[in-house]
């Protein structure tokens, strides 16, 4: 009997794979604007950039030595290149910063951003509000004064606001319903027009200046004051002369306070990179109406080890396509790529100097972005390092290799009411608020948190049965052996039984630090020690599936509410609870409506509201 032969012997050498041949590609491409990507022997996309013109860009890539070792390396491992030709450059620019989002190719600079700005409005009604805002801007219904770096910046200015000129925040629903003056009108935070307190052209004034205000122009504001005062105590209108007087000391106190001030009053951005350590920050500040309002920072999530200065270039590409493009752009480093300029310039349609600083001011704005650059990287450094420690203490601790994501659900409910299950994610050393769920519970018996959370559990991981989705390193449920039994049976039923999870019990009269560990195999309960790392690291997580778990639940039993007291009352139908919640923003609105107003409704006789009057009250 003959022996097969070794297949190692006979087997042919691998052969290398061919060079690029980018002499070809260089050939048959087009002198258009473009896209283009590369790719390597596997087909991973390593890079996406643009071009004005695909052929001189593309060619740029090949040359003898390159200035950038991250794009030297980048070049070495190319086997395809795969272009994209667009009708002009801004589409180009819109088309790679897409791609770059939806590839996250390994060699690019992704700065990954909420989008969202919060902005002050001001309405556009006969007495118009002020209010906190987030979301896309509508100018034919609202104002807008912003964007701010931050939700405390704009509640701070929104109440120097109501303090300085009494201009209402309410909604219009609660304004329309008013009969007499709130608390805020009490505190001398409001000058009440809901109920007739201040006419229309003093309102309109108090308005106007404080318009002037946030756009910068505090002087006038301060002069308009003055006049004033002087004209209401010439009338011996002392009372509100003193008013007047109030509102320049509190103007002279924001003065004061805002020492890092511009007297030209302009809109600028300041952006600025720095690297500490290995580490790179661009940090963006901003400056309203000559107004420093503070500063964010972001860090770039790929490009390896990407250069402050290219990090910088890739920073002002991707934010300024999603935010307003200020009137000028201070920076820290010389801008190595000046079709950044021409790109802003295009999208702005207007020039936007993006320019080192030459003043004193200026000086100034920059070296505090970069000092809170630097404090913004020593922080994360120690939350990583805190966060990781907790990982590795987890792992340890329940013997596992490694607890880089984890899922945690928890359900909320009120005596078996509007029942909401949530599930949060950990990953990559904090909370990915963009992969939350939350789950409406339907077709259990009310109450039954275990059949509760089967659903939940079934329902978030179909996708991972099936390969639609990504599956956790550690499932974290909030609660003892019988909700823990009954995520086990739904993941058992999906075939998904190797997933690691853990129920966290609360201790003895809840308090933290005392949870007990199920493991759903019937291993013994595991109760960590409270300064363990690992045990605040399940606290955290917990604490933010219970929080999302209340404010859904919470939302929807709001929801059912609103509606359900009207459904009770004989006759109002769903044409009429809707012209009800129409016309009076809601259940709340309704409840506060007298007769004569209920009975002025489309579609409601009095006889009708006396009845939803009586109902409601």
């Amino acid at each position: 009997m003959s022996q097969a032969p070794d297949p190692v012997e006979n087997s042919a050498p691998l052969e290398a794979p061919l060079p690029f041949d980018h002499k070809t590609l260089l050939a048959s491409l087009p002198e258009l604007p473009g896209v283009y990507r590369m790719l390597d022997a596997a087909g991973n996309v390593l890079y996406v950039g643009k071009a004005k013109v695909l052929k001189k860009r593309v060619a740029s890539y090949f040359r003898e030595s390159h200035p950038s070792p991250r794009i030297a390396l980048m070049v070495r491992q190319i086997a395809r290149v795969e272009t994209t030709v667009t009708r002009s450059e801004a589409e180009a620019l819109l088309l790679e910063n897409n791609l770059i989002k939806r590839l996250a190719p390994r060699y690019n600079i992704l700065f990954r951003d909420d989008k969202s700005y919060p902005y002050i409005l001001v309405s556009k009604d006969e007495f118009p509000r002020i209010a906190y805002y987030r979301g896309s801007l509508d100018a034919r219904r609202a104002e807008y004064f912003g964007p701010y770096p931050s939700a405390v910046a704009v509640r701070e200015s929104v109440h120097l606001l109501q303090r300085m000129f009494r201009l209402r925040t309410c909604e219009d629903s609660v304004y329309a319903n008013r009969s007499r003056p709130c608390l805020l009108h009490q505190i001398k935070r409001c000058s009440a027009p809901c109920v007739g307190l201040i006419e229309p052209a003093a309102y309109a004034e108090d308005l106007r200046l404080a318009r002037l205000f946030l756009q910068g122009r505090q002087q006038e504001v301060m002069r308009a004051l003055g006049e004033a005062m002087a004209a209401a105590s010439s009338n011996l209108a002392f009372e509100q002369a003193a008013i007047y007087r109030d509102q320049m000391q509190s103007l002279r106190h924001v003065q004061e306070k805002q020492y890092v001030e511009s007297a030209r009053g302009e809109d600028l951005d300041v952006v600025v990179a720095v690297e500490e350590g290995g580490t790179v920050c661009v940090n963006l500040a901003m400056v309203r109406g000559g107004r420093h309002l503070g500063d964010r920072p972001h860090f770039p999530a790929g490009g390896l080890s990407c250069p402050p200065a290219e990090a910088l270039a890739a920073f002002l590409r991707q934010h300024y396509l999603d935010h307003p493009i200020p009137e000028r752009i201070l920076i820290n480093l010389p801008l190595e790529d000046e079709e950044v300029g021409e790109e802003l310039q295009a999208l702005a349609e207007r020039p936007v100097p993006i320019v080192e600083p030459r003043q004193a001011m200026q000086r100034v704005w920059i070296e505090m972005a970069v000092q809170n650059a630097q404090l913004a990287i020593i922080a994360r450094k120690t939350t990583m390092s805190l966060q990781g420690k907790r990982q590795q203490a987890l792992a340890e601790a329940l013997g596992l290799e490694s607890v880089e994501r984890i899922e945690c659900f928890d359900i909320s409910h009120t005596q078996g009411e509007a029942t909401v299950a949530s599930c949060v994610v950990y990953q990559g050393n904090e909370m990915k608020k963009s992969e939350y769920r939350r789950f409406n519970i339907r077709d259990i018996q009310a109450g039954d948190d275990y059949a509760a959370m089967r659903q939940a559990v079934q329902r978030r991981y179909e996708k991972v049965a099936s390969g639609e989705s990504v599956a956790p390193d550690l499932i974290l449920i909030d609660g003892g052996k019988g909700q823990v039994g009954a995520a086990a049976g739904a993941l058992a039923e999906l075939g998904l039984s190797h997933l690691a999870m853990i129920g966290v019990a609360k201790g003895e009269a809840r308090k933290p630090g005392l949870e007990t560990l199920v493991f759903p195999d019937g291993r013994e309960p595991l109760q960590l020690a409270p300064e363990n790392p690992g045990l605040h690291l399940i606290q955290e997580v917990r604490d933010e599936a219970h929080r999302f778990a209340i404010s859904g639940h919470r939302a929807q039993r709001g929801k059912t509410r609103r509606t359900s007291r009207l459904e009770e009352i004989e006759g109002v139908g769903p044409k009429r609870r809707k012209a009800l919640i129409a016309q009076f923003g809601g259940l709340q609105g309704i409840a506060e409506a007298g007769v004569d107003q209920l009975a002025n409704t489309p579609g409601i006789s009095q006889e009708l509201a006396e009845k939803i009057y009586a109902a409601l009250h």
